[in-house]
């Protein structure tokens, strides 16, 4: 079957995105970042203060870029799934401009985790330094995990740049990628913007 007549068929008839499997795993995730962002409140309420002096050296400019970049990425990949759905040549093309922020988001973390660790700030220099590398690097891992995923998007396009894969597929990853949109804002607004203790 055609996949730009599948992915209307199934636009028109509505839908839950991907496969099933797909959503245990989501929901799998969230659980698992759930516990992880409890875990930070109730280190936080027992140090408050030691927690807000090593957030302030956090960069706020730093985070936000990546989350525009991740942003922007995502809105990318959703209209690479509508130009999949209509059969246009733009969706290889909309697919690679989500990977290429997608590897931005990576280079400003490098970078990111460069400056901190060169003023001594590392894993084990305090609580919150704890959390923050722990927690972005496991964000980091999904980032990495969904530029494989969409460089294998890419590469299921024709030499036009139309979508030729299975449309449940493109849609699936999709909404991974969203997921890894998803976390990263939590992780923006819990690490970056919630300010506590000293650091207000």
């Amino acid at each position: 079957m055609n996949p730009a007549t599948d992915g209307n068929e199934t636009a028109l008839r509505g839908h839950v995105p991907g496969e099933p499997g797909l959503w245990v795993l989501i929901f799998g995730d969230l659980l698992v970042f759930g516990v992880l962002f409890v875990t930070y409140a109730v280190s936080l309420v027992g140090d408050p203060d030691a927690m807000g002096l090593s957030q302030q050296k956090l960069s706020r400019g730093l985070g936000l870029a990546n989350t525009i970049l991740l942003l922007t990425s995502s809105w990318f990949i959703a209209h690479a799934v509508n130009a999949a759905r209509r059969g246009s040549p733009r969706a290889r093309r909309l697919i690679l401009a989500a990977l290429a922020l997608g590897t931005a988001f990576v280079g400003v973390k490098v970078v990111e985790w460069g400056g901190h660790i060169g003023h001594g700030d590392t894993l084990n220099s305090s609580s919150f330094f704890t959390f923050y590398f722990m927690y972005t690097g496991i964000h980091l891992l999904h980032v990495l995990i969904g530029l494989g995923v969409l460089t294998w998007l890419a590469w299921q396009c024709d030499s036009s740049g139309a979508w030729t894969g299975p449309f449940a597929v493109l849609e699936g990853s999709a909404v991974f990628w969203h997921l890894v949109d998803l976390l990263w804002v939590m992780l923006f607004a819990l690490l970056y913007l919630l300010r506590h203790g000293a650091a207000v």
